[in-house]
């Protein structure tokens, strides 16, 4: 078994976030605003996407999460662009050796539907990340009518990420 820090080893991250949805909010994912009647509510621009993404680079890397790096309780960080969060989680995971390889998100919504915006997002996840295109894997599935998700009060996201040492 190759040791972690060695060239060549691979880690896994997992990152997960949720946002409430309300009305008159904007809806951004991945670096994209996304038109809609509500968005989702958060201390940050709450693109659930970027979160997601930044804490499974995070913990492949390091073993920690956003929140260590840009705590929810500090109001200077009120309506962060979430593009800096991902490049702070990028910049620890390049200090300890790693290259992000590919994401694959799954993104849960009941509205508006994600499909017609999905090259969209691919490309700005892409261009924010420093892969290619064809590295971003990214699907929308809704909940089915259950659970907040499902009742259109909240949103979700899982993303994993695969980082290779230098």
């Amino acid at each position: 078994m190759t040791s972690p820090d060695r060239p060549g080893s691979l880690r896994v991250g997992l990152g997960t976030d949720l946002h409430r949805l309300e009305a008159g909010l904007p809806l951004i994912l991945g670096g994209v605003t996304i038109p809609s009647d509500f968005g989702a509510r958060g201390h940050s621009d709450a693109d659930v996407v970027l979160h997601a993404v930044s804490d499974a680079l995070l913990g492949a890397a390091h073993g920690t999460d956003i929140g260590d790096l840009f705590p929810d309780d500090d109001p200077t960080l009120a309506g962060l662009d979430s593009r800096r969060i991902v490049a702070a989680a990028l910049k620890v995971a390049a200090e300890h050796g790693f290259r992000l390889v590919n994401v694959d998100i799954v993104v849960a919504l009941e509205r508006p539907k994600l499909s017609p915006h999905r090259e969209e997002l691919r490309a700005s996840l892409a261009s924010i990340l420093g892969i290619p295109a064809n590295c971003v894997g990214i699907k929308a599935k809704t909940s089915e009518g259950l659970g907040p998700v499902g009742r259109g009060e909240a949103i979700s996201c899982q993303a994993v990420a695969l980082l290779e040492h230098r």
